[in-house]
């Protein structure tokens, strides 16, 4: 495997590591630690790696200062920390856009479609999530109404990936039995279209545990 190769690993560990904190949580300063740490080697390596140009045609290099490379390192180290706040948005929050094509480049990355199934039932947790962080706020009505779609959306989705890769898997019933614990409890905060949906929801994924 190449060096390029596994360092675009690590930053696609890194990415799904922010993805799955909890709504209000922030990165622990050990993966701060061990994010700059990458993010510098993976820049001396690259250096290291440039092809060198003939004797003949070389010429003196300028040599960057170390402060410069740092600081370059640094700010890298910096955006990709601060992203744990887009992790962090809800809808409605200027940040939630960001956070919904953070995880679509997730799902296109994915090297296969058991992965890319995976991912989508992660995305449908995270709004089931979202759903119970919206219930009671002044704008939750169009909100949660959409949520609810895309939840489902990214459940079909999933769900549909993992059968034809996996028709068997485990974890097809684990997601569908920690799902509905999360929405059951909703119930009596929606309204009556949101509980239509809602249900509905509940009835396609109970068919996922149901005995074969």
């Amino acid at each position: 495997m190449s060096s390029a190769r596994r360092r675009r690993e690590r930053v696609l560990e890194h990415l799904t590591e922010l993805r799955e904190l909890p709504l209000g949580g922030a990165p622990e300063p050990a993966f701060r630690d061990r994010l700059r740490a990458e993010l510098l080697s993976g820049a001396l390596a690259e250096e290291r790696e440039a092809p060198a140009a003939p004797a003949r045609h070389r010429r003196p290099a300028r040599r960057r200062p170390l402060l410069s490379q740092l600081a370059a390192v640094g700010l890298a180290a910096a955006m990709m920390v601060s992203s744990f706040a887009t992790y962090r948005a809800v809808p409605g929050d200027s940040l939630y856009p960001l956070k919904r094509a953070a995880e679509s480049t997730l799902v296109r990355l994915s090297t296969d479609d058991a992965e890319r199934g995976e991912r989508e039932l992660a995305s449908a947790k995270t709004r089931a999530k979202e759903v119970a962080s919206l219930l009671g706020s002044s704008t939750d009505g169009p909100l949660i109404d959409k949520t609810l779609e895309d939840m489902e959306e990214s459940t079909r989705a999933g769900i549909s990936r993992l059968e034809r890769t996996e028709p068997r898997s485990p974890k097809i019933k684990t997601f569908a039995r920690d799902q509905k614990e999360t929405v059951k409890p909703m119930l009596q905060q929606l309204n009556e279209d949101q509980l239509a949906q809602a249900e509905g929801y509940l009835d396609y994924i109970e068919g996922l545990v149901a005995p074969e």
